[in-house]
């Protein structure tokens, strides 16, 4: 009788384990994870980085490589491979992993700019320092020089633009998180994504397409709308280039100051205060009409009738022969960046590239011979369904739960800032108002900022942490209010500017310090 009672509170026993939860991997060291099988992924390295020495990261040339000399001070591991989900993809990834008593459980995708073919082992090594788990991608292509600008490799390679499209940072997250999981026996707690301009149409094309890959995005100066965007930048350029840097439209850039000043004289007081820059120039009404030379004349001081055209067209935009707009174009305040585009003697190379490489697949394309409407339509119809991700119907992603900080900087020459306005308006329209998408999407306007964060055409280099607002949004359920930017000076903050919740604007309250937010509230200005 014993012997039955015995066997049979056994049964019971095992039983239980039977059914109890299993975990769902147990941790695997560094060098273990060589083995892991993901479909369509082949890993090359796995190997645990000790330092000290400091390890040194691989570096890359040109004007966005990894400098010489860059290092981790950190212990991690090192996993790369590559991704083929065509016969004609290759698209390299390194994943880097603290080490498990280092890392706080979250993971960071690190974003790529321009037509960079290359690892962006600078934010890699920021983020595994700070106990994130990170990953990166070349977009699927190697780009030795880095330059970010001219895509050689599109030519006759349709599924390698499909990879730097849309394909390749989602191909990357998916093997960082089993990369992740089989290393920690857990997967992160929480995803993000925070990068500018191209990683910006990165943040975006995530959120619409592949929207349970991130928790929390930060989209900054998107390059969003690819083919309408690379259209209406190079018809800036052809407006003023088309004729040589010796063409009657031609505005040298010693010009461009007395532009800006002459902007600034209209437009800088409309918020209130003159303090360096316009705060919303949807509200500058600027002709450059205004400082046109007299007649027949060109004085270092003014601009000739020739350039004034030039100038309203700038402003203007591009359109398509019926008059609708295909892209918007700069903002009154942006003229110290014009270099970008105008300068010369050729367009900036990012669009001609695009144009030339990937739309015409002819490197030797003419710009000259660019006609705005055909060539946008053209654009479109060849390459538009795998590089322009515009969904304006974000709400899987808000049901996943995901947060969206969309950042804009108004004074951006080489992404008309308009665009961003465009589209949070059409999320907005989508998805019912704004009542029903501010508790997961927001849009900031920068003024000031002429590129992402930190960057300036004005007196007011406004810095901020973008990565540091959309990760206490998602972790507090905490919508941003408003943003403070710093401006530095020898490492000491001499200025500060509030930035606010598009279509909120800062509002100088009449008295106080104007270079400081403390005299500034975020409202609705009286028109």
């Amino acid at each position: 009788m014993k012997h039955q009672s015995f066997r049979h509170w056994l049964l019971i026993l095992l039983a239980g384990f039977a059914i109890a939860p299993t975990p769902a991997s147990a941790q695997q060291s560094c060098e273990s994870l060589a083995s892991l099988k993901i479909p369509n992924v082949t890993l090359t390295i796995a190997r645990s980085i000790e330092p000290p020495p400091d390890f040194e990261v691989p570096s890359l040339p040109g004007r966005y490589g990894t400098p010489q000399g860059l290092k981790v001070s950190v212990p991690f591991c090192r996993v790369a491979g590559f991704a083929a989900p065509t016969t004609d993809s290759h698209i390299s990834f390194e994943v880097w992993l603290p080490l498990a008593a280092n890392w706080n459980g979250k993971y960071v995708g690190a974003g790529n700019p321009g037509f960079v073919g290359a690892i962006s082992y600078g934010g890699m090594s920021r983020e595994v320092a700070r106990g994130y788990a990170t990953a990166s991608t070349d977009t699927g292509h190697s780009d030795k020089e880095a330059s970010g600008a001219l895509p050689p490799w599109a030519i006759g390679h349709p599924e390698k633009v499909a990879d730097w499209g849309y394909r390749a940072v989602h191909e990357m997250t998916v093997a960082a998180k089993q990369i992740i999981q089989a290393y920690y026996g857990r997967p992160p707690k929480l995803s993000f994504w925070s990068s500018c301009h191209e990683g910006g149409n990165q943040a975006l094309t995530e959120a619409q397409k592949y929207p349970t890959d991130y928790d929390g995005i930060a989209a900054g100066d998107p390059a969003h709308y690819i083919t309408h965007l690379q259209a209406g930048s190079l018809y800036i350029s052809w407006v003023g280039l088309r004729d040589g840097v010796k063409g009657a439209g031609y505005i040298p850039p010693s010009k461009y100051p007395v532009i800006h000043r002459a902007v600034l004289d209209a437009c800088d007081a409309l918020d209130g205060v003159r303090d360096g820059f316009i705060e919303n120039p949807t509200r500058c009404h600027f002709d450059p009409a205004t400082i046109q030379c007299p007649a027949k004349e060109d004085y270092p001081s003014c601009l000739t009738p020739a350039q004034v055209e030039t100038a309203r067209k700038i402003y203007a935009g591009a359109k398509f022969a019926d008059g609708t707009q295909i892209y918007p174009g700069l903002e009154p305040g942006s003229e110290l960046g014009w270099n970008w585009l105008l300068a010369g003697p050729e367009p900036m190379a990012i669009n001609y590239g695009f144009f030339a490489n990937i739309v015409f697949q002819d490197p030797k394309w003419d710009f000259r011979t660019f006609d705005v409407d055909r060539d946008t339509r053209l654009a479109e119809a060849r390459v538009g369904k795998v590089v322009d991700m515009i969904d304006a119907n974000l709400r899987p992603f808000k049901e996943h739960g995901g947060k969206l900080l969309l950042y804009q900087s108004w004074q951006e020459p080489g992404i008309p800032p308009r665009s961003a306005v465009n589209y949070y308006e059409r999320v907005l329209a989508t998805m019912g108002g704004a009542s029903e998408t501010q508790d997961f999407f927001r849009l900031f306007m920068v003024p000031g900022a002429g590129m992402c964060s930190g960057f300036s055409v004005s007196n007011f280099r406004g810095a901020w942490d973008a990565f540091d607002v959309i990760e206490k949004w998602r972790e507090t359920g905490v919508a941003p209010g408003k943003i403070i930017a710093s401006n530095r000076v020898g490492g000491v903050v001499d200025r500060t500017h509030p930035i606010c919740p598009y279509p909120q604007e800062a509002i100088y309250k009449g008295t106080g310090d104007p270079y400081d937010a403390a005299n500034f509230t975020c409202g609705i200005p009286k028109r």
